[in-house]
């Protein structure tokens, strides 16, 4: 039996050693036609008719081990046309095989990517392009944000480290630096700010429907505008390839706070449910009641929707020439709810104000997109992008409580302001992409670009209700207390990048050592601001009538103010309170990226921007008019290394100068009322310089994996923030507040597959994970903010140092995914994902008060996508399934005091989509 047992194995052994023996070898490199032949990692390799495949490694390799034969080889990547091939097999011999593949038609589908992805969609491949690139980035695609449900690009950058946004606003936050020390782009072009308080336009704005993929650049570069120190956002439009393909989907959603409240949902009146509105300024509003809307609130029923359309196709023209273009149109509209507490306190913790605070929202966002892409050949490529976008937010606030201010022991005070904002975008960008000889390429773009943000006729009235008698009546302590708004912005913005690039070494002879490439940005904006307010005094007579607050219009009519119950009047007449403001910027940079090494590159920046800034006003607070001017020139340089520790391991390092300018608002000397708070503006402002670091060591186990650690340090001089100025009424304004400021911190990322099991079809269970660890610190200096603004602006800070206003020392992101395809095309995916940050700064206390502080949160989304077949898909999601409850707090020293706190309640979608191709 022994004798026979060792025979065997010895046979077999024999047997396996000479089948191996008389086995070939297939193998070559797959290239992209797309990316001037650059190679494609990823694709798909497959024998046919057999289960033998393989999937190129990052150099573009394949390599298959085969028994002698004819054979027909596939090779296939989503978003590119599939090409076979016959090839035969030499036993003991290995047979080249290259090919390049070209976009042009979809022979294969996905469930996560649809038909009118692209590489750089995919997770894989924009993780690539993140280990081979010597700068420090981080990019999100389509694949991801549909993964994890995400709508709109705000949401999608909290979803990369170290990003968290604000609760309640559209601020995004970049290591713990808020919307003065980021920037945004799109394809690479800068676009306005759609808010005059804010720098930069609301993400919020932007359908992910729009987008290739977004790239998060944390470390400062030469060919980047230098009004950097957290973060750059470039979202990079839809660029379709393909041969054809039509799309329609339809949802609806529905919050359960606005549910519950379904039967008493109150908006103002007015407002299109469209988002598009016509209206403005009364030319006669000082003549009589001549105003248009009625301060009536009427009932709605919150139910959600949304409606979008696309479109692509790809023509040939001659032999070398494609025209690609894409376009999308859509809809979606929402109701929200929230109700708590809204109050601030002294340093004693008693109550200056205390409202019960009930809010009722509509919002919209209609948005169209056309792009065109036409390559001539394979050396030159022209490409046209417009995006329009229309969103509007319709709310309705009434605080029921007290205000020292309005002390009245017999009654509660109420205040209802009715609040409509319409922004509307237009992005127009022209770009090229040529290759002048086979060293020499050129790139250029040009864009020309306009925001509008209008609020037409805000609105806002106080009463008191008799604690007794329950009867309302109009409450007046100053001629403000009632009024109607109205403000208007308009931003134009004109830009170009030129930037030549020149190839060092020779491929002929060897491996490229780098480039050179130098360029020039302008940038060139340009705002005009009004706005006018019509205040309505009561007289006596009128402060004793009894009102519905429901029906107002009962009291403010012509007939009332012909009686002389109520006058109108307002700043200066007819004439609003203005602003203007104009900056200009030129830029020259040059850098060099340089292989020192086989393990060590370099990128080599330096950057001359001449920077001017004009401000001009006229408003209640100068009505003569005033106006100030900065002019600056900064030299910034910028290093980048990457040293690669293998073929799966990177450590780098980034070291840059950059600065921070003043916004317009902040330098005009205009006041903006809200219930709770003012804000006034500071000519004395000037800008900031930032000294940044990194350190970040990463690791690609996979195509789809990474484990990445990041340490970075950012130091600034002469930090800009709002702060309370001491003063009768506590105004919020803006300063140069100390001499110096840091953060800094370590990110965590982690992208990892469970399991994925190989075949024809994907199951796959994928868990990704992201931590930033950060602290903040800058000096307060009340003598240096006194010095610069000549005792205009007094602060009484309660500290002489704070964190940064915003940052969260903890924030982290997870998420699980599960992806399964069948036959017939069809397939299910479902991911949950969770975020979390600690507590956060909101505002520096003063007078001896506390900080002002945002309680840690964590949010948990479900997102649940399905593909019955080649066209039909079903998607579901659940947002916000905690509900956690927001809570703001001050720091006393008898302990916290809640002063601001809601829940945003649960939001359900379910939608579907048909595709045609």
């Amino acid at each position: 039996m022994k004798f026979n047992l060792k025979f065997l194995l010895i046979t077999l052994f024999i047997c396996s050693v000479s089948i191996a023996q008389n086995k070939g070898t297939i193998s070559g490199v797959l290239s992209d036609k797309e990316s001037n032949n650059q190679a494609l990692p990823f694709a798909n390799v497959l024998l046919k008719g057999t289960n033998i495949s393989a999937n190129t490694d990052f150099d573009g390799k394949y390599s298959l081990s085969v028994n002698p034969g004819d054979y027909t080889i596939i090779f296939s990547f989503v978003g590119y046309e599939s090409v076979e091939k016959p090839v035969t097999v030499v036993a003991g011999q290995t047979t080249t095989v290259n090919q390049v593949l070209t976009s042009g038609g979809y022979t294969l589908q996905d469930v996560v990517v649809k038909s009118a992805a692209v590489s750089k969609q995919k997770e894989s491949a924009l993780l690539l392009e993140q280990k081979n690139a010597v700068d420090i980035k981080q990019s999100i695609g389509a694949q991801e944000l549909s993964r994890k449900g995400v709508g709109d690009v705000a949401a999608a950058v909290a979803k990369t480290s170290g990003v968290s946004k604000q609760e309640g606003s559209n601020n995004v936050y970049v290591r713990g630096l808020g919307d003065r020390y980021n920037s945004t782009s799109m394809n690479g072009l800068p676009i306005p700010s759609n808010d005059p308080e804010r720098k930069n336009i609301a993400l919020d704005l932007f359908s992910t429907d729009i987008v290739e993929y977004i790239s998060i650049d944390k470390s400062y570069g030469s060919r980047m505008y230098g009004d950097f120190a957290g973060g750059n956002v470039d979202i990079v439009s839809k660029d379709y390839r393909g041969k054809g393909m039509f799309e329609i989907s339809l949802g609806s959603k529905v919050n359960t706070n606005a549910l519950q409240n379904a039967d008493n949902f109150l908006l103002s009146q007015g407002p299109s449910k469209t988002g598009f509105v016509s209206y403005g300024v009364p030319q006669n509003a000082l003549d009589g009641y001549n105003f248009k809307n009625s301060l009536n609130p009427g009932k709605e029923s919150p139910y959600g929707g949304n409606f979008n359309v696309k479109a692509g196709k790809t023509f040939n023209i001659g032999e070398e020439g494609k025209l690609s273009v894409f376009g999308t149109a859509s809809f979606n509209n929402g109701f929200e709810y929230r109700e708590g507490l809204s109050q601030s306190v002294n340093a004693q913790a008693a109550s200056l104000k205390s409202f019960q605070q009930e809010k009722y929202t509509y919002n919209t966002n209609t948005t169209g997109m056309f792009n065109a892409n036409y390559r001539l050949n394979k050396n030159h490529k022209i490409g046209y992008n417009f995006l329009f976008i229309n969103s509007s937010e319709q709310t309705r606030d009434t605080y029921f409580g007290s205000d020292r201010d309005y002390d009245n022991e017999n009654a509660s005070l109420l205040v209802q302001r009715g609040t409509f904002t319409q922004n509307t975008v237009y992005i127009n960008q022209l770009l090229g992409n040529h290759k002048v000889t086979d060293k020499i390429d050129f790139d250029w773009g040009v864009s020309y670009n306009t925001v509008k943000g209008d609020m037409p006729d805000r609105t806002q009235n106080k009463m008191f209700r008799n604690t007794a008698t329950g009867i309302y009546t109009i409450a007046q302590r100053t001629t403000t207390d009632n009024n109607r708004y109205y403000q208007n912005l308009k931003e134009d913005e004109a830009a170009a990048n030129l930037a030549f690039t020149y190839k060092l070494g020779d491929k002929e002879a060897g491996e490229s050592k780098g480039k050179i490439v130098a360029g020039y940005n302008g940038k060139f904006k340009k705002r005009d601001f009004e706005a006018i307010q019509f205040n309505f005094p009561i007289s006596q007579i009128g402060q004793n009538t009894a009102v519905d607050p429901n029906n107002l219009d009962s009291f403010f009519n012509q007939q009332n103010y012909n009686n002389g119950v109520f006058s109108i009047s307002s700043f200066a007449g007819m004439t609003p309170q203005t602003y203007d403001g104009k900056q200009d910027i030129h830029a020259g940079f040059a850098n060099i990226e340089y292989k020192l090494s086989d393990k060590l590159s370099s990128v080599l920046g330096f950057r001359y921007e001449k920077i001017s800034q004009t401000v001009n006003w006229r408003t209640q607070l100068d009505a003569g008019g005033g106006t100030n001017t900065f002019d600056r020139n900064e030299f910034l340089p910028s290093v980048a290394l990457k040293y690669e520790l293998n073929e799966k391991q990177n450590l780098r390092l980034a070291a840059s100068k950059t600065y921070t300018l003043p916004q317009f608002k902040e330098r005009a000397l205009f006041i903006y009322e809200d219930v709770m708070e003012t804000k006034i503006g500071n000519p004395n402002l000037y800008p900031s310089q930032n000294y940044n670091l990194d350190l970040k060591w990463e690791m690609f186990p996979k195509s789809d994996e990474l484990f990445s650690v990041t340490a970075f340090g950012k130091y600034i001089l002469d930090p800009i923030n709002e702060v309370i100025v001491a003063s009768a009424s506590n105004d919020i304004s803006w300063v140069n507040i100390g001499d110096t400021g840091y953060a800094y911190g370590v990110e965590l990322e982690a992208r990892k597959n469970i399991f994925e099991i190989e075949g024809e079809y994907t199951n796959k269970l994928s868990f990704g994970f992201n931590a930033s660890l950060m602290k903040t610190y800058q000096d307060i200096d009340k003598l240096k903010v006194q010095k610069e603004t000549q005792n205009k602006m007094n602060i009484n800070l309660t500290d002489t140092n704070s964190g940064f206003t915003g940052a969260s020392d903890l924030i982290l992101n997870a998420d699980l995914s599960y992806t399964k395809n069948f036959k017939n095309d069809s397939g299910i995916m479902a991911t949950l994902a969770y975020n979390h940050y600690s507590d956060k700064l909101y505002a520096i206390g003063s007078e001896g008060k506390g900080n002002l502080v945002d309680k840690a949160m964590g949010s948990l989304d479900l997102v649940f996508k399905t593909k019955l077949n080649k066209s039909l898909g079903i998607d579901f999601g659940a947002r916000n399934l905690l509900n956690p409850e927001f809570k703001r707090v001050q720091e006393n020293a008898g302990g916290d005091v809640l002063v601001f706190n809601y829940k945003k309640g649960m939001t359900f979608g379910l939608g579907v989509n048909y595709q045609l191709q």
